[in-house]
């Protein structure tokens, strides 16, 4: 059997078509067409079927997604093996982990830091970026982990699993400048005030703004921010108030140089590790894990 021609058929398989599947691989999907054919005719079964404008697995496809998937699985974990090379008689384990932009970078530094503190020297490789595309990338077994502020949903057909590291309450900050334009107890003081708020996709913007609505709230948005990080500087500034985690308050208040003016129990940012192993056996994903659990979340 041609192992690049089920690699193919896998993606395919994971991505739900020949196009996405082609983006993912860099080829066109004429050429995913004619290699999935070609192990189609190896193994005498139609894999795929057409639904529509797209395709879907047959019986015989499911089968072979199902093997398919325990033969790049173990792919990984012996890619994962061989990555903990030595140097100067040391040894060096290769981690490769994507965080989601909506992540707060001081709350993703927390997360991932315990592996930075494993006897043996880490090499870590970390990006940022979309959820999705991070998810794409750990399906194709580019990635070791996921953090993300969700989980991964049924579904998405990406064969992983969602490992909880703890929730946060939320804290509202503002600068010292703009502090004297807030009138009243909180949280009837953000009426038509300033306020600087997650991007529309995030999972917290979701709940602050049924939370608006629950307490007939009426703050002036003046700002939308995929990346945390910028809206608090903006919030520096004294551009508007905004929120983070209540777990690292007092790490924002110092570095923001900005006050805290309220919280809510009602609104909570949830914290995943995403992982195509079911029991995590990565030495810094369960360094991650139980770092996450414990001293971070569990106090």
């Amino acid at each position: 059997m041609n192992f690049k021609h089920l690699h193919y058929f896998w993606v395919t398989a994971k991505a739900g078509g020949v196009m996405r599947a082609g983006e993912q691989l860099h080829t066109t999907p004429q050429t995913l067409s004619a290699q999935i054919k070609l192990l189609e005719d190896r193994l005498g079964r139609k894999l795929f079927r057409k639904a529509g404008r797209g395709l879907e697995l047959t019986d015989d496809g499911r089968v072979a997604l199902t093997y398919a998937d325990e033969i790049f699985n173990l792919g990984s974990e012996l890619e994962t093996a061989m990555r903990a090379h030595r140097v100067g008689g040391e040894k060096v384990l290769e981690f490769r982990v994507g965080v989601a932009d909506s992540v707060a970078k001081s709350v993703a530094y927390r997360l991932l830091e315990p592996a930075l503190n494993l006897p043996d020297r880490v090499r870590m490789i970390c990006s940022e970026g979309k959820f999705a595309d991070h998810l794409a990338d750990l399906a194709l077994h580019r990635l070791d982990l996921v953090i993300a502020d969700e989980p991964l949903s049924k579904r998405v057909s990406v064969k992983a699993f969602n490992h909880a590291l703890g929730s946060s309450t939320m804290s509202f900050y503002c600068a010292p400048s703009l502090r004297p334009r807030l009138r009243g107890p909180f949280p009837q003081c953000l009426n038509d005030v300033p306020m600087l708020v997650h991007g529309s996709a995030s999972p917290v913007r979701l709940q602050f703004e049924a939370w608006l609505t629950r307490h007939q709230l009426s703050p002036r948005i003046v700002g939308e921010f995929d990346d945390g990080a910028l809206m608090k500087a903006f919030g520096r500034e004294g551009r508007g108030v905004f929120l983070g985690p209540q777990v690292l308050e007092a790490e924002t208040a110092q570095q923001y140089a900005v006050q805290v003016i309220g919280h809510s129990d009602e609104i909570v940012e949830d914290f995943f590790a995403i992982s195509v192993e079911r029991r995590l056996t990565h030495p810094c994903v369960v360094a991650i894990t139980h770092a996450a659990r414990g001293a971070l979340f569990g106090a």
